[in-house]
């Protein structure tokens, strides 16, 4: 017998109505009669008598609400108990390292939730160029990063993000680009651009544009894109980056541009491979995945 079909018979027989249970239910009520019935099926006797618009308990029916109503209150008890324990007991700090990407937003909405659950954890968030989070990672200075793709992820544990990041050019709003709903390859052709140092992202730009990266017009590299919207702004030149580390600076002299044909890569939840981790920082793991699997 389960806890949930005593708590419905509990509640027919307090209400009295199978009605008004179902509605203090939030369940139908062709749902909760057929798990009266099997109730009653189980137990091979019967629990209510139907008259009129209300149901009366039988002798046996009056037993088993006594013991439903103690059966209810001590696993109530029990589970208030356990989850005030956990509250208390489940505590520590989270070390993130997070890049520059709409993966932020999504993380904030995780962290919030969870921290509202378990008041006790807090977190340390470090922003910074994937290298920068590798290197924390690997040294044992962050315990889970957020990565974009590509990325070396062979001695990581990683969760992919359900949502793709854009590539494309960030332009000044009024260079000729900044017209275009898309950028193609032959169009960057001679375009001052300014790309991330990192030998990844500069391979995904020679293998888009068909060109070696010592053919393009590369005017300066950059880690963090924060530092490169004033660049743009007064037409050093287009810098290549995601969609969503523009989005997120929301600047209004300047413009996305998406790369046609499409290039898209993913963000991914990652942490170091058989390095022992908190009880907090597994059960934050799970929560993530759990998430994104829903």
């Amino acid at each position: 017998m389960e806890l949930r079909v005593l708590r419905y018979f509990w509640t027919i027989a307090e209400e009295g109505n199978i009605s008004r249970a179902a509605e203090l239910l939030h369940i139908t009520q062709p749902t909760l009669s057929r798990q009266l019935m099997n109730l009653e099926e189980e137990l091979g006797t019967q629990l209510f008598i139907r008259e009129k618009k209300r149901l009366i308990l039988t002798e046996a029916g009056l037993y088993l609400k006594d013991r439903a109503q103690e059966i209810l209150s001590l696993a109530d008890k029990t589970e208030k108990e356990f989850e005030n324990q956990k509250k208390q007991l489940f505590s520590g700090v989270i070390s993130i390292g997070c890049v520059e990407a709409n993966s932020s937003e999504v993380l904030a909405g995780l962290l919030e939730e969870f921290i509202s659950e378990y008041p006790q954890v807090s977190f340390n968030m470090f922003s910074g160029t994937g290298d920068d989070i590798s290197e924390k990672l690997d040294k044992g200075l962050l315990d889970i990063g957020i990565l974009l793709e590509p990325v070396q992820t062979d001695k990581y544990e990683s969760i992919s993000f359900p949502d793709k990041e854009r590539w494309g050019v960030l332009v000044q709003k009024n260079s000729f680009l900044a017209q275009k709903e898309g950028v193609r390859p032959e169009e960057l052709y001679g375009v001052p651009l300014m790309c991330s140092a990192r030998p990844e992202v500069q391979r995904l730009l020679e293998e888009w544009m068909s060109v070696p990266i010592n053919e393009m017009n590369i005017v300066g590299t950059y880690n963090l894109i924060f530092n490169v919207f004033p660049l743009v702004e007064n037409q050093v030149g287009a810098a290549l980056m995601i969609e969503g580390a523009s989005l997120n600076l929301k600047n209004e002299q300047t413009r996305f541009i998406p790369f046609l044909p499409e290039v898209s890569t993913e963000c991914v939840f990652v942490w170091k491979r058989h390095r022992v981790l908190s009880p907090v920082t597994n059960a934050f793991i799970k929560r993530v995945a759990h998430a994104f699997k829903a």
